[in-house]
């Protein structure tokens, strides 16, 4: 374990959440069949081991699917208050592990110390919601045409649900799948990100503990380890009639493609290609606090994470000149310690993305306003901390139109009415987060009306990034069509049916037909 590790109670952290003998290099959680190639985990922070996970084999995966199944048919018969019971005891272990929780995630992807409680209290929140909901996993009820005759809906549990995660949300995307799938009476398979998989072992153990604590079998919660291949056993399996899965456009659409051959269902959260609106009427001091925290938290690595700023030719310069100082005040270094703004981008494949992001928006015409570059010496030893950079550009530039995930901030500037600035906005792939910025109710109300953001987040003077609890989370176009979290989105892991109850001695038949015995 390095000195940064040490320093920050990092391997205190780690053995509080059940993970043992990492610098051996066999870590493993209950529950975790895991039993091939070794993966090594290095924190982007200093660049040091954390620790080398197996990869999952299919005969693993096979063993787990057997396990997960039987667990199935005992979990779907546990009333969902009980379910919801169980959920909320995994809220508890997981306030309890918090801070510890919270450090492996800032030390394993790189985001701050802050935002790493923060994912860690996006879980606790979602386990809170969800016992709520476990007493109202409502049906219809409605009128036959048909005398003596009642009809309804009800939901049933799916079965067998798959998670494919993504690094920069390693544990809180996770649980936004698994507190609804288990409340609905589903058992999870979670396959968490190769770059981040010692987060996925310390979750893993937490849930296992819950479950031993309450006499639940071990397979309602199951985790498996390993690159894409090893998703692959979940998209091509039978077994599986829901795939969730976060990451990149391609990815997910070679996941749909896949599950859909086989006629199961997918969620897909995929990329986003943000932008904040920013009209003649709008609020400088909020404009740039929405901007740069959109820009830069998490380094640039959210599928939320502001891209493009969409400014009014008359507000240009003033919102160029207040973004630009703003950013001369930001801090870069170590993400554990909190006087930091910014720590790394999670690998040196993603510092290859972000420097060839830079020099294509110069070679189409760009122009650098804020230089970027990687930081080397003291600190900066893991290579994975870069500067973030504003460029100005236009919106039809192919780097504009293309997702980097890094800390790169594109100015856009249009005239006329916020009718053109939802046209720049909307010409883009992706489809998940927007907002715009004024006192304007005629232009917020437009931004929101059918004619507005095509996204499937728009927000009115506050940023693109984040979310709450309690909104369904997702965008549409090539960002997938899902729904995570909130509202109604619990009804993506259960089946629908219709239910018709003849409490007479008669059978009618619809439409009037006659068919006489």
């Amino acid at each position: 374990m390095s000195k940064t590790a040490e320093a920050f109670g990092i391997q205190e952290a780690l053995k509080q959440l059940g993970v043992k003998e990492i610098n051996e290099g066999t870590s493993t959680g209950s529950h975790h069949f895991s039993n091939g190639d070794l993966i090594e985990s290095y924190s982007p922070v200093d660049g040091k081991l954390i620790g080398k996970v197996k990869a999952t084999t299919q005969e693993d995966y096979n063993k787990m699917m057997q396990t997960a199944t039987a667990a199935f048919t005992e979990w779907k018969t546990k009333p969902a208050p009980l379910r919801g019971e169980v959920v909320r005891q995994f809220g508890e272990k997981l306030r309890e592990k918090k801070e510890a929780l919270g450090k492996l995630v800032s030390y394993e992807m790189g985001k701050s110390y802050q935002e790493g409680l923060g994912e860690v209290q996006e879980m606790i929140d979602i386990c809170d919601f969800a016992v709520g909901l476990s007493r109202q996993l409502h049906g219809l009820t409605m009128h036959s045409e048909r005398p003596g005759h009642r009809m309804y809906e009800q939901y049933h549990p799916l079965g067998v649900v798959g998670i494919i995660s993504a690094f920069n949300f390693p544990v809180a995307v996770w649980a936004w799948n698994t507190a609804l799938a288990w409340i609905c009476g589903d058992v999870c398979v979670w396959k968490p990100s190769e770059k981040a998989p010692i987060c996925g072992i310390a979750c893993q153990n937490i849930a296992a503990e819950v479950f031993k604590e309450n006499g639940l079998p071990e397979g309602i919660c199951n985790l498996i380890n390993g690159d894409y291949k090893v998703g692959e056993m979940m998209t091509k399996d039978t077994r599986v009639p829901l795939v969730s899965a976060t990451g990149s456009t391609r990815m997910g659409k070679i996941v749909a493609q896949e599950v859909a051959g086989r006629l199961g269902k997918s969620l897909l959260e995929l990329g986003g290609n943000n932008a904040i609106i920013v009209t003649p009427d709008a609020d400088i001091k909020m404009t740039v606090i929405g901007a740069v925290f959109g820009a830069v938290g998490t380094a640039g690595q959210r599928c939320t994470s502001t891209r493009r700023l969409i400014i009014h030719e008359s507000m240009y310069d003033t919102v160029k000149d207040a973004i630009v100082k703003a950013y001369g005040q930001l801090r870069i270094g170590n993400p554990l310690d909190e006087n930091n703004h910014v720590g790394p981008i999670i690998d040196k494949d993603a510092v290859k993305m972000y420097e060839n992001a830079l020099e294509q928006v110069v070679a189409e015409g760009g122009n650098i306003i804020v230089e970027g570059g990687v930081l080397s010496g003291e600190g900066y030893e893991s290579g994975c901390y870069v500067k973030p950079a504003i460029a100005e550009a236009k919106p039809n530039y192919k780097i504009v139109q293309h997702e980097t995930f890094a800390p790169i901030l594109y100015l856009l500037k249009y005239s006329g009415d916020v009718h053109n600035a939802l046209a720049i906005q909307n010409n883009v792939a992706q489809g998940l987060s927007s907002a715009i910025m004024t006192n304007n109710l005629r232009e917020a109300e437009a931004f929101l009306s059918v004619q507005g953001s095509d996204c499937g987040i728009a927000n009115v003077n506050i940023g693109t990034s984040g979310a709450e609890i309690g909104g369904a989370f997702g965008g549409e176009k090539e960002t997938g069509g899902g729904r995570e979290s909130g509202s109604d989105a619990w009804k993506v892991y259960m089946r629908r049916q219709t239910n018709t109850i003849n409490y007479t001695t008669e059978l009618p038949l619809a439409q009037g037909i006659k068919f006489d015995l």
